[in-house]
């Protein structure tokens, strides 16, 4: 499959999560921008008009006071999504949902409602769910070790698939005069009992016309990137540099090859964050003063996430980084890997919490400069592009007005849509239904 141009999506924030602590404190922002469906559609509009593939809703389902500012009062996504369908055409839109706390069931049937009612827009962001306080919401006792969070994760994807294939293409009739409405021998029963599910099917809901959502997935550990390797259409990462990209994409595709995927067929997007002004100077002046404008409780908090809850308030913030365990639970692998250099190397605590600032490929400097960054790590092969957190507005108007138009006169970003579904725009071939001969399956998709 020839390589396509660039692919952006959008992180819709609201007010700010963790990598955009003072985003409330703009006056371009409203103070109830996460719970606002008008500054979602607003931003969805936005992102369509300059062709961005995708909108993305991340989403957890626990807080404390202390979380980022947009988790403690923001929309569910697939609620928020559907509002933003009817007021969209083309654009994508991806809903973060935990299989660690939602059934393959309902997961299947409330994207496939989605997909519908976008016409083929809809995609799927799968989490596990990091905080372990999130058990308590769903009448658990313990959050489960990340082991077994990553083999019901395995089984819930394949349930889901399972029942999205539960209606052939042509299952019900388009003709008044027939005989019936619905072939029954068109419909399939999953009939599924796993290690953790037991799901009799069918859906009931038909298939959309990209015949499944496309699939995204984040996790860096071994267990994340067998997931990515197994069923991801997208790989969404945290790399800072494209070595560090292309390393984790050349591993997915060599998992993906070896369990008889075609690895061309795999996205690597990483997250993306800007501040652009006009010379390369003024932005990183910008930077300099968002970044110390967060409280260092609310570092603390975020720091606290990434070892299930423990608190870091009580410690010295410039004595050595203390000696206690980071649980297996930890979000991202690489995290591991940093805790463990700060240890040996004798980092503070203090110091430990300003290299969490550049988690993610940030970029501060003008639009040429931008957009070199952005060529550069297409052209090496470590991305096929980038998930855009969308933060402050002035850097979000710049971004399209500016950035934009530069990748469009390189050839690396498109200047329209190609296709009316999300698959179709990403460049990744419809789904055909299992069940299906295969000159029924090339008819249903010509």
């Amino acid at each position: 499959m020839p390589r396509e141009l660039l692919k952006l999506g959008a992180v819709l924030i609201g007010i700010g999560d963790a990598s955009g602590k003072g985003l409330w404190r703009d006056p371009a922002v409203p103070l109830d921008a996460s719970v606002d469906i008008d500054w979602y559609v607003k931003q969805a509009r936005e992102a369509e008009e300059a062709k961005f593939d995708f909108v993305f809703i991340v989403d957890s389902q626990y807080i404390t006071p202390d979380f980022p500012n947009h988790h403690l009062n923001r929309l569910e996504p697939l609620t928020l999504l559907s509002a933003v369908a009817a007021a969209t055409s083309r654009i994508g839109l991806v809903a973060t949902i935990s299989t660690t706390y939602s059934e393959p069931f309902d997961i299947a049937r409330r994207l496939a409602s989605l997909d519908l009612i976008s016409r083929g827009r809809a995609g799927w962001n799968i989490v596990t769910s990091q905080d372990p306080g999130t058990a308590g919401n769903f009448s658990g006792s313990r959050h489960g070790d990340y082991e077994t969070r990553y083999r019901r994760a395995t089984e819930s994807v394949e349930v889901v698939q399972g029942l999205w294939h539960s209606y052939e293409e042509d299952a019900f009739t388009r003709d008044r005069t027939a005989a019936r409405f619905l072939d029954p021998a068109k419909l399939h029963r999953l009939d599924h009992r796993g290690e953790f599910f037991s799901v009799t099917g069918p859906l009931n809901i038909q298939r959309s016309p990209q015949g499944q959502p496309p699939l995204v997935q984040a996790g860096t550990s071994p267990q994340g990137r067998e997931l990515s390797a197994r069923y991801a259409d997208i790989a969404f990462s945290f790399a800072r540099t494209p070595q560090e990209s292309l390393d984790l994409a050349n591993d997915i595709r060599a998992r993906a090859e070896a369990v008889g995927r075609d690895p061309a067929e795999l996205l690597f997007i990483p997250a993306l964050s800007v501040t652009i002004a006009d010379t390369d100077e003024e932005a990183r002046a910008i930077e300099r003063a968002r970044t110390s404008d967060g409280d260092i409780r609310t570092a603390l908090a975020n720091l606290s996430r990434q070892f299930a809850g423990h608190d870091f308030n009580a410690y010295d913030l410039d004595a050595p980084f203390p000696d206690i365990v980071l649980p297996e639970a930890a979000g991202i692998s690489r995290f591991h890997e940093e805790i463990d250099h700060a240890k040996r190397e004798g980092a503070s605590l203090r110091q430990v919490l300003e290299t969490q600032v550049a988690t993610w490929l940030r970029i501060a400097g003008s639009p040429g400069t931008i957009a070199d960054t952005l060529e550069h790590w297409y052209e090496s092969g470590a991305a096929d592009g980038f998930n855009l957190f969308v933060q402050h507005p002035a850097d979000w108007d710049r971004f399209r007005a500016d950035v934009l138009p530069i990748l469009v006169g390189r050839g690396l970003y498109r200047d329209e849509y190609t296709a009316e579904t999300l698959r179709g725009n990403l460049g990744l071939p419809p789904v055909a239904n299992q069940h299906m001969r295969d000159d029924r399956t090339a008819a249903a998709f010509a």
